[in-house]
């Protein structure tokens, strides 16, 4: 069992600290659940989260300074081990679509019941995906009738640096992209910087979401 071995650790992001309180309260009550983490704002989780490097981080969707989403989508994309659990007030297809893109393993809202958050954490700690596949082709399928065209911005890159930016958008790590490219860290880092400058980003998280989007918008094929 989870408990002989290690605990699932927990990080918690809401801006209410009554609820954070609550949850805290709930999963600290588990055998085998230790929260290890919270934070109010978007900035605080994004240094706190790296460094506690927790296996599931609990992020509300709405925050006074951004999202829980773009923490999951910044969290995720310098470490892909950190799984992610959307909390929201109202579930709808955007909702979906933005946890989708951001490579959070699904989304929860407040009014469920403790037992059901327990097991939705339990299930994202194991690697398993609670997005309802269902509600996840409607949201791709209305994408795909719909999505932007933006492949112009891709003429610009080279070779290398397009096969780089597919593989950010699969959550890779620099590291990860040199040992998959059989080249150096460092110079996987001056290529993300390239690319990025040619199409306007500032962080390696807007090309991950960018690579999403034209995946959902072309129905995987590109």
């Amino acid at each position: 069992m989870r408990s002989e071995e290690r605990n699932i650790t927990v990080f918690l992001l809401d801006d209410h600290e009554v609820v954070r309180r609550g949850v805290h309260e709930l999963l600290s009550g588990e055998d085998g659940i230790e929260v290890v983490g919270e934070a109010g704002t978007a900035a605080e989780a994004l240094v706190r989260i790296p460094a506690l490097r927790p296996d599931v981080a609990v992020l509300d969707v709405r925050l006074p300074d951004g999202s829980g989403v773009e923490v999951c989508r910044e969290i995720r994309s310098e470490d892909a081990r950190i799984n992610c659990l959307m909390l929201t007030s109202y579930a709808d297809d955007e909702a979906l679509f933005d946890a989708i893109m951001a490579g959070a393993s699904g989304y929860v809202l407040k009014a469920i019941r403790g037992g059901e958050l327990i097991a939705a954490v339990r299930d994202v700690a194991a690697g398993r995906s609670l997005l309802d596949p269902v509600a996840t082709a409607r949201v791709l399928e209305r994408l795909r009738d719909g999505g932007p065209q933006q492949d112009e911005r891709l003429a610009s890159l080279t070779d290398q640096e397009r096969r780089i930016l597919d593989l950010i958008g699969e959550g890779l790590t620099n590291r990860a992209i040199g040992e998959r490219l059989h080249l150096a860290e460092k110079t996987i880092k001056n290529y993300v910087s390239s690319l990025l400058s040619k199409l306007g980003m500032q962080r390696r998280s807007q090309a991950a979401a960018y690579v999403a989007r034209m995946e959902a918008g072309s129905g995987g094929q590109r």
